[in-house]
């Protein structure tokens, strides 16, 4: 797993372990069921303190993208990102085509969505 950290950027260094991590799961180079680093080590590889690196993994976990199993370790839960899958597509233009038709904007079909998810 490469994760690199800009200590001088403007994103906080936490935000840009998760974010990195996230990428990682989400184009599949990191598959479910992967162990990750532990909180320590992976904040010694990277010379972070450990609190950085334990809340970029407790954000990946609200996301439900990884899973911490107590002294098992932590292992990621979600796959390559759906979007592109053909379920998705199809729910998605369905979507579409019924805002459509009932002349919706976009930004009211995304106002419905958001209420109804």
């Amino acid at each position: 797993m490469q994760i690199s950290v800009d200590p001088v950027g403007l994103t906080p260094p936490y935000e840009q372990v998760r974010s990195q991590i996230e990428t990682l799961i989400r184009t599949g180079e990191l598959a479910r069921g992967t162990r990750l680093p532990t909180v320590r080590q992976l904040s010694l590889d990277l010379g972070l303190a450990v609190n950085t690196v334990a809340r970029a993994y407790k954000e990946l976990e609200a996301d439900h993208l990884i899973e911490t199993r107590g002294r098992n370790g932590t292992f990621v839960l979600a796959s390559r990102s759906r979007v592109d899958d053909e379920p998705s597509q199809s729910a998605a233009a369905a979507l579409a085509q019924a805002a459509h038709r009932a002349e919706l904007s976009l930004a009211e079909a995304t106002e419905l969505l958001r209420r109804a998810w």
